[in-house]
């Protein structure tokens, strides 16, 4: 490619602006369908009476936690806040063997008796998905849950999680909830990231539901049928986007997810370099995601149909292709500041026009679905810095190379974020109750592997 790119500069600059222009055109009549699906809901569905107290399923819920040391005591209370009966809970915090940092905070926190510790032994690799197939042999509960170490989920959510899997057909074997921040007014970034955030969790993924696609999963808040998790091998341990691989298989084998309303606080990547690492980690497993899928196209066209298998190549290939490509779309802004763009003599101006004017109507309909979502999320105040996620987005190119690279040097390596920095300093939003993390006694031992 490169020697394509030196030897027929101007073709081959030609039709990557096409792909890249292509792909911003699909991505934007995904973005209004979904918008029109939010503005214009299905009824919404029956409400059925709660379930019998004594009808209620075990719940079990997967916690990874990786050097966790400043948010472990702030975790277990959030936890404790969820109103399901204890009795019938099952958490499961899940620490590497190898993490003393981690464990010797537990070991300062009062773990209740419905919450326990399980070690993950070492081994090759040392992944998420990996500790949570390793705790998956622990779990008592028929609904499994996963939380990631700085989750905040409404009170209620695994009532509103179990009475719509009682309800449901049995080929919905996932439920995914809302993610939104508590520390959203943090910093710049901290507002784009939730600004983003609304947009994917309450325009896009619904509208991916309506239009029936494939929904590549959220790595929290998401809920499954126990026995349609261990049929399908759990997650897979290689992939650093564990969570979006594990929902188009869903789809491959005939199972359905759907998104429920109900939303978990978390703490936003507020800082440049980290957001940086965290993204390129997500681009780098979709990419592999891509790629082991497709191994075979004709057996995913056969297992998805026409109609989602296009699906899975607009959200893979055409989420990688628009960081990759971005910066050619940038270009086009010189057009319209009357700057000579690199195509001109290449490109007649007629066309050339056209897809300025493309790129233009795309970053007003983004602007316009950016605001319908943080207004959808309650965050108003939000709406007047939609316009500023140009500044924002250029990060996520940033990472687009930085995990194209990753995959060629090391594809397994998971990018650790960390947690607790905002809430450590006090700046998080007053929505949520503050918890305090002070340590206590450990009451219940960690479990031997």
């Amino acid at each position: 490619m490169i020697a394509c790119m030196v030897l027929w500069h101007s073709a081959s600059f030609l039709i990557l602006c096409g792909w890249a222009v292509f792909i911003l055109i699909m991505n934007t009549i995904l973005k209004i369908a979904a918008a029109v699906f939010h503005i214009f809901p299905k009824p919404p569905r029956h409400v059925a009476a709660p379930l019998d107290p004594d009808d209620l399923p075990i719940v079990t819920l997967l916690v990874p936690l990786f050097r966790e040391r400043d948010v472990a005591g702030a975790l277990v209370q959030r936890l404790s806040k969820l109103d399901y009966p204890s009795e019938r809970l099952d958490v499961c915090l899940v620490p590497e063997a190898d993490d003393g940092t981690t464990q010797d905070a537990l070991a300062k926190t009062q773990l209740p008796f419905w919450m326990r510790a399980i070690r993950v032994p070492l081994g090759t690799l040392q992944t998420k998905p990996r500790a949570l197939n390793y705790a998956l042999n622990f779990a008592k509960g028929s609904i499994i849950g996963v939380y990631d170490a700085e989750d905040a989920p409404a009170a209620d959510q695994l009532h509103v999680v179990v009475n719509r899997f009682a309800h449901a057909a049995p080929e919905v074997a996932c439920l995914q909830g809302r993610l939104d921040f508590y520390n959203s007014h943090s910093n710049w970034l901290a507002r784009c990231f939730t600004v983003e955030y609304a947009i994917w969790f309450r325009i896009i993924l619904p509208g991916l539901e309506r239009l029936k696609l494939a929904i590549p999963l959220g790595g929290t808040t998401l809920f499954f049928r126990c026995k349609t998790l261990e049929e399908l091998g759990g997650w897979d341990a290689h992939n650093v986007t564990e969570d979006a691989d594990l929902g188009i298989r869903l789809a491959r084998h005939g199972y359905r997810t759907e998104i429920i309303d109900t939303v978990t606080q978390e703490e936003a990547n507020a800082r440049a370099w980290p957001w940086v690492k965290q993204r390129s980690r997500w681009l780098k497993g979709y990419a592999i995601t891509y790629g082991v899928h497709m191994r075979n196209p004709l057996k995913l066209w056969k297992d998805l149909g026409a109609w989602r298998f296009f699906g899975v190549q607009l959200l893979f290939a055409g989420t990688i292709s628009q960081f990759l490509l971005a910066p050619l779309l940038w270009s086009f802004w010189l057009m319209l500041i009357g700057v000579p763009h690199p195509l001109d003599g290449v490109l007649t101006q007629p066309v050339a026009m056209t897809f300025a004017v493309i790129f233009l109507l795309s970053e007003i309909v983004g602007i316009t679905v950016s605001a319908i979502a943080v207004i959808s999320a309650g965050k108003r105040d939000l709406v007047k810095w939609t316009p500023t996620l140009h500044l924002y987005f250029p990060l996520a190119a940033l990472a687009a190379y930085k995990g194209i690279f990753e995959l060629a040097t090391k594809p397994f390596y998971w990018d650790k974020t960390s947690h607790g920095i905002f809430a450590a300093t006090g700046a998080i939003d007053p929505e949520p109750e503050k918890v305090s993390a002070t340590p206590q006694p450990l009451l219940r031992p960690i479990a031997a592997e």
